[in-house]
């Protein structure tokens, strides 16, 4: 009996065992359940997921905000991947609040998903965003398939009631059409999540405008940002990083049901999409499997000239030129003084007007290399050659230009412009030829009679206008030397430029006279010259005393006036401080402006770090002191001097070296003074150098102490890997100096940036901790970089530092090679700054 008793006892023990087992797989089942499909009889509550058949993606209700917010909402993400990437939210305007009961997908027996909230009220219906109207002639099934699609079909029919693939949210998967269905009237593009725990619509868009010959566009709102040119047989016009690649293919249809633009992964074991950010950039992105992270692969807009008309009509845009903007040849600014201001909003017109209305022959002058002009207002034949093409558009005299639209084979189609031509770059690699409107004079086909008849025209009023101005400047010389021996400088104080009395009284600076500083500089010879920046020229000169100084004299034709110049001598007269330059005095008589500054003999710093030779002369440890004195002097300009400065063009060759290798800050022409109270502002007129500006500068006009911030990441970035950020080019990929650092800290090896001339000079840790940094510098986001009084900190001790996140503008583009083995030494600035400016619409 007592062994039947320990049976029974074990026995029962079993029993209990096995219900509780039973009991909390139902209860683990109620709450995570993976579903094949949803019928009419069963539906999606939360807690439940739905899985494709490949388990490649999932659906099911989720928080974005991470349980911050309340809201709720019904999304598509991939389950084969660590971070849960969502690609589609099904209510992300309507998000579900309700915490009593959660969130029910159903599916009517109409064929509609609905999303009900706990008291069955509709939160989300696919019956508001679609307009197909195929019925359903038995059962209905909703289903997620393996390519991330949710569709709804009948039972016994393959074709689709309905589909998630028509309304895209910020993500464009592979097989996702992006366009417009003309038969249903579904447009589909891509919408920006308001923030990244807001998957509502944001404020950027991208896709399709029909209007003319079709383009993609990305918006701001209803403002242009970005087009991507119309396709021309082998890629959109323009888009210089949509080109075949071992990743995806793609392919533009366009026909009397749809037009829309797709792409189709080589290798299904690859993840690759699409993605509208929220900061209005267009990315590539591919799953590294190696770091467990989405690699950029491609950035649209990639650099200034892909913003939208950046040199308005008949200019073009080269990010290769400084500044970026140029006429097309033949072509002038409409208001010349605008433009030399970086002002090219008045955009060019032709250099000959065209009189085809009298009468007058015209023809066509052929530009090739381009990104072809907006398409919104243009007609287009895809059965017309380009002989075809030119005759129709020469006997209409609104016509502007012509294009083939097809490139391959030779070229076919015609495509008409009939308002004037915005949206033009240079692309040399990719670019397209146009045909532009010209009056017959322009042309160098025209005959030898008009082309004598011509010369005679413009050849005697030029030497008749010759021989007045050598009278005048002989004239004038003499005026001006009689000047200097009757009479000594024009005081500031006195000067028409500096009318207001705060500006008068805030100047603190000795005034020398011109003649001193002809004297000093052996009147301006060509061997006292240091170089030349956007100011003008810089010269090496002795006073009489013995003290070496260096003049920048404000050059006639610079891209920087009277504005920049008051600029200058305002902010600068008020600092001290041992990494800033010192401005000696200023010269201001007649017509002539000049900055008098401490000569420093060691020039600029970029003459150093970006040269072999000379690189080997900055060991580590003169490095790390130069990345201490750019922070200390940018912690002085932001926060310890008189006023708030923000520099707005900090760059190597503007940081110059002391006999030591001490750095000192240099150049404030751009600079912008703010009171102690004061932080932030914005501008219509972004100055700057390609590669150093921040991306909220660039893309926005606003500007803080993190735009500085940023600029001194890069510059830590170049001083540590002795590389420049534009124009780095590495044999693994496409991406700049930033995106290069960025990927080796993500796979563990930030080292590998250093450079190798410091092999046997470097401290790892003060290199290591440098590049953690300048990456904490460059972050996307401005309010995740830190402060300089921060930064400073952080060089001068071992606080743990905060991982960074993902930098702005780190993707690069092709540049054109140069030949490592000229003799051509390259230029290097010497207490002067170049000055790239753009200006955005």
């Amino acid at each position: 009996m007592g062994s039947i008793s320990k049976s029974s006892k074990n026995f029962g023990f079993t029993i209990i065992l096995y219900l509780y087992s039973i009991s909390s797989m139902l209860t683990i089942t109620s709450y995570a359940v993976e579903l094949n499909t949803i019928t009419t009889t069963h539906s999606l509550t939360d807690g439940q997921t739905m899985v494709s058949s490949d388990r490649t993606f999932e659906l099911g209700f989720f928080n974005p905000s991470g349980g911050i917010s309340r809201n709720r909402y019904l999304g598509i993400w991939y389950k084969k991947i660590s971070d849960r990437t969502v690609v589609w939210v099904a209510n992300r305007d309507t998000p579900l609040t309700d915490t009593s009961g959660g969130g029910v997908l159903k599916l009517t027996d109409g064929g509609i998903l609905v999303l009900v909230n706990s008291t069955n009220s509709i939160f989300w219906s696919s019956s508001n965003s679609s307009s197909n109207n195929n019925t359903v002639n038995s059962a209905p099934v909703a289903q997620l398939l393996d390519s991330g699609n949710l569709v709804v079909k009948d039972v016994n029919d393959e074709n689709f009631l309905w589909q998630s693939f028509d309304y895209p949210g910020d993500t464009l998967l592979p097989g996702m059409k992006l366009g417009k269905n003309l038969v249903t009237g579904i447009d589909r593009r891509l919408w920006s999540w308001k923030s990244s725990d807001d998957p509502s619509k944001g404020e950027y868009s991208y896709g399709f405008d029909l209007r003319g010959f079709p383009q993609m566009f990305l918006l701001k709102g209803s403002v242009e940002q970005y087009r991507t040119g119309p396709w021309n047989g082998i890629s959109f016009s323009g888009t210089v990083g949509l080109k075949p690649n071992s990743i995806y293919t793609y392919r533009f249809v366009f026909n009397q049901q749809e037009v829309y633009y797709d792409f189709e992964l080589i290798n299904s074991s690859v993840f690759s999409r699409r993605v509208m950010n929220r900061n209005g950039i267009v990315q590539r992105l591919t799953w590294n499997y190696k770091i467990q992270d989405w690699t950029v692969y491609l950035n649209t807009p990639s650099d200034n000239c892909d913003f939208y008309g950046l040199c308005h009509a008949y200019g073009s845009c080269s990010v290769d030129n400084s500044p970026a903007c140029g006429c097309l040849d033949k072509f002038m600014p409409r208001y010349p003084k605008d433009w030399d201001t970086a002002d090219w909003s008045g955009g060019c017109v032709r250099r000959t007007a065209l009189d085809c209305h009298n009468g007058s022959s015209n023809g066509f002058l052929k530009y090739s290399g381009v990104k072809l002009p907006d398409t919104r207002y243009s007609w287009f034949n895809r059965s017309m050659n380009l002989k075809e093409c030119e005759t129709v558009c020469l006997k209409n005299c609104s016509c502007m230009a012509y294009a083939n639209i097809d490139i391959t084979a030779g070229g076919s189609g015609c495509l008409l412009w009939f308002d004037d031509l915005i949206d033009i770059r240079n692309v040399a690699e990719f670019g397209q030829d146009i045909y532009i409107r010209m009056a017959s004079s322009e042309l160098e086909t025209h005959g030898s009679s008009n082309v004598k008849r011509r010369a005679r025209i413009i050849v005697i009023p030029i030497l008749l206008m010759v021989v007045v101005l050598l009278g005048l400047l002989l004239l004038l010389h003499f005026l001006r030397r009689r000047k200097l021996k009757r009479g000594g400088p024009i005081r500031l104080n006195q000067d028409r430029d500096y009318a207001d009395e705060n500006e008068r009284r805030d100047i603190e600076l000795p005034l020398l006279d011109f003649e001193t500083i002809v004297n000093a500089t052996n009147n301006f010879s060509i061997y006292n010259k240091l170089g030349e920046g956007g100011f003008g020229p810089v010269y090496k000169g002795v006073l009489e005393e013995g003290q070496e100084i260096a003049v920048k004299r404000l050059s006639k034709n610079s891209r920087q006036g009277l504005d920049e110049f008051k600029n200058e001598v305002l902010c600068i007269s008020k600092l001290q401080h041992r990494n800033l330059v010192k401005l000696l005095g200023c010269c201001i008589q007649d017509d002539e402006r000049m900055l008098i500054y401490e000569y420093l003999p060691n020039k600029s710093m970029d003459c150093f770090i970006f040269d072999k030779k000379q690189s080997v002369l900055l060991d580590w440890p003169k490095r790390y002191n130069i990345i201490n004195g750019i922070a200390r002097g940018l912690n002085y300009l932001h926060q310890d001097s008189r006023l708030r400065i923000i520099h707005r063009d900090l760059k190597a060759s503007n940081i110059l070296l002391d006999n030591d290798m001490n750095p000192k800050i240099s150049d404030f022409g751009m600079a912008r003074c703010f009171g102690s109270d004061e932080m932030e502002a914005n501008t219509n007129r972004v100055v700057g150098t390609h590669g150093y500006m921040s991306p909220e500068y660039v893309m926005n006009g606003f500007f803080s102490v993190k735009s500085d911030v940023y600029s001194f990441g890069v510059l830590v970035l170049e001083i540590v890997s002795g590389s420049k950020n534009r124009g780095f080019s590495h044999p693994d990929h496409n991406l700049n100096l930033l995106g290069h650092a960025w990927t080796l800290y993500k796979e563990g090896k930030p080292l590998e940036l250093i450079d190798a001339s410091l092999v046997h000079s470097c401290n790892l840790t003060q290199a290591f901790r440098s590049i953690h940094i300048g990456l904490l510098c460059v972050q996307q986001s401005p309010e995740d970089r830190p402060n300089m009084s921060s930064v400073v900190m952080m060089l001068g001790s071992e606080i743990a530092l905060p991982q960074p996140k993902e930098p702005g503008f780190y993707t690069g583009r092709k540049f054109v090679e140069v030949d490592s083995s000229s003799s051509k030494p390259e230029s290097c600035s010497a207490n002067q700054l170049t000055v790239t400016i753009f200006a955005p619409r």
